[in-house]
């Protein structure tokens, strides 16, 4: 198995198939159950993602995992919008969820080696947790952030199954979302630029200048313009927002205190930190 485990072709080819059952436990998990909407898609999604964590368990690799972020909503969203009657809102919001969801996966593929290579995360965890780590990599890698995603995309598909219509402010709201995505793409490739020419420690060009983490920002807001044009158009729903607030904990709870510690090891970053805001790609 190790050997088909370096190809990269044979590994891509897993990665689908793995997503694809994924994607069918899921929805047929949903047509089983006869509960709320909300709550059987929650059950439906904790399904997929057991299928997905028994897959990376079988292969010895939690970065199996990794693709799910950003496959989850449009999969989710488009089997909520097949037969329905779209409003023009409900188009605008799968159109920036999939622009999200292709570029962000379209990312994960071009950095993706094989089946051997786990994310540095993962392996850390593994290192420091020993005896606990198969729990750690099922709720803490796996679960939670099936769960923040979860809420994140739930908006949308509360605007798409009620047809909701839009307003002004969801227009702008919706902006922001496509403005966050290549603002994320935009990052994303000075930092493939940059490991590729290795010009220094620290990147410090394009929007990595002034702000340590711009891809982060744009992950945060892309879903608070997902909620918050949702919010607009229907004001009670306000609860719709609690999964972009749970992301950007996530992303400053976990994700940044993580990528810092990391940094924190190589020789001028306290300089560097000092110089450079944390998400703002603005100057200090």
């Amino acid at each position: 198995m190790e050997k088909w485990k370096q190809n990269r072709t044979a590994s891509y080819i897993v990665i689908t198939l793995v997503y694809i059952m994924a994607s069918a436990v899921g929805i047929l998990t949903y047509r089983m159950l006869k509960l709320s909407w909300w709550i059987s898609l929650l059950i439906a999604d904790i399904a997929a993602t057991v299928s997905t964590f028994i897959f990376s368990v079988f292969f010895g690799n939690a970065s199996v995992y990794d693709p799910y972020w950003s496959v989850q909503p449009p999969v989710i969203l488009a089997a909520f919008a097949v037969g329905q009657e779209l409003t023009g809102f409900g188009i605008l919001l799968l159109i920036a969820v999939f622009f999200w969801g292709i570029r962000l996966t379209a990312n994960w593929a071009y950095t993706f080696g094989n089946l051997t290579h786990q994310d540095w995360r993962y392996t850390m965890l593994k290192e420091k947790t020993g005896v606990f780590y198969p729990l750690i990599n099922f709720i803490g890698i796996h679960m939670v952030p099936t769960l923040v995603v979860y809420g994140c995309i739930l908006p949308a598909v509360y605007a798409i199954r009620n047809n909701v219509h839009g307003n002004t402010g969801s227009v702008i709201f919706l902006c922001l979302s496509f403005l966050a995505v290549i603002l994320q793409g935009t990052a994303d490739m000075q930092m493939h630029t940059f490991r590729r020419n290795r010009t220094g420690t620290f990147i410090r060009s394009g929007l990595w200048k002034y702000s340590r983490h711009p891809n982060y920002l744009g992950e945060i807001l892309m879903w608070w313009g997902i909620a918050l044009s949702v919010v607009c158009a229907v004001p009670e729903a306000w609860y719709l927002a609690a999964g972009a607030a749970a992301n950007t904990i996530l992303f400053f709870a976990v994700s940044i205190p993580l990528a810092d510690g990391r940094q924190s090891g190589k020789e001028g970053f306290e300089e560097y930190k000092k110089q450079t805001r944390m998400l703002l790609p603005i100057r200090k």
